[in-house]
């Protein structure tokens, strides 16, 4: 099968920019293995018109809306491999089948690790999250916590001071998250900070109550943030000898393009941070413009 444009990824992105190539009438696949980094969030936040709405319900409307375009075809499988040939691309999926295109768009997101914590990854999408953006609002004067082992930790803190004044930073053991300076701006603020190695976090149905130390104390909280470790869920953009930027997502220019001929990058395999839906969804819109316009140039030369 060939066509003119591969989308790699059913995310906002990906799903955005099936939307706006097939109003411009190309022929595209949309390869969706439906495995979200978001599944774990029951509401998303700060999008326009769906505040609140579940991830689900924005993947099947975006859906929805494709439908109406008959160029655009969804296929359910994940992309295993992608190499370049004349013309384009030829992607393989997990069933060996082949596809061809002319313009590849990663979209393929994220993958995160949580901090290795006992009881982290039930309380992970309700009570603790990793973006005060989207939804510090639900958690705003209680008591948090702020977990975070790498040097975002201060970062994270001040951007979380803007909804509780009550928190308590943890390190888990680490002496290298905060800095001498850090420190002191913390505790002038009035911020709390721990070292301590936390043992586990405990509460019930993904609401948490405390966070208990190794040394044996504990701290009543309600909630709060935590910082994941990322990763590109797919290597497919290192494979193909993409650049990667400073922090560490697909260098782009400023309609999605990457250091490699044909291959486009939108959504958080490009912008890694902040990790938003309405930010990679506007991702999706300008790397499919980026496309299209190519396109256009190509076929009229």
């Amino acid at each position: 099968m060939r066509m003119e444009c591969a989308i790699i990824g059913g995310g906002p992105a990906g799903l955005n920019a099936a939307l706006v190539l097939g109003r411009a009438r190309r022929q595209v696949a949309l390869f969706d293995d439906n495995q979200p980094r978001n599944a774990v969030t029951k509401h998303t936040h700060g999008f326009m018109t769906r505040d609140g709405a579940k991830p689900e319900e924005l993947r099947s409307l975006a859906r929805q809306d494709i439908k109406k375009y008959p160029t655009v075809r969804t296929i359910a499988k994940r992309i295993t491999g992608v190499m370049p040939i004349l013309g384009g691309f030829r992607l393989q999926a997990g069933d060996g089948s082949l596809y061809e295109c002319r313009k590849l768009l990663l979209a393929t997101g994220l993958s995160e690790t949580l901090p290795d914590i006992h009881g982290i990854r039930q309380y992970y999408g309700r009570s603790l999250f990793n973006c005060p953006y989207c939804d510090g609002w639900e958690l705003r004067d209680q008591p948090l916590v702020v977990i975070a082992e790498g040097s975002n930790a201060f970062s994270l803190t001040r951007l979380a001071y803007q909804w509780s004044r009550n928190l308590l930073v943890c390190t888990n053991g680490s002496m290298r998250a905060l800095t001498g300076e850090e420190l002191q701006l913390l505790q002038r603020k009035g911020v709390a900070v721990s070292h301590d190695r936390i043992k586990e976090l405990a509460g019930s149905e993904g609401m948490l109550r405390a966070v208990a130390f190794e040394n044996g104390g504990s701290s009543k909280r309600t909630g709060g943030f935590v910082s994941p470790y990322w990763r590109h869920a797919s290597p497919l953009g290192e494979l193909l000898g993409c650049r990667m930027n400073e922090s560490g997502g697909i260098e782009t220019d400023a309609l999605g393009r990457t250091s490699v001929y044909g291959v486009y990058a939108a959504g958080d395999a490009s912008v890694i941070a902040p990790a938003q839906a309405v930010i990679a969804a506007g991702e999706g819109s300008r790397a499919a413009i980026g496309m299209n316009s190519d396109l256009a140039r190509e076929d009229f030369a």
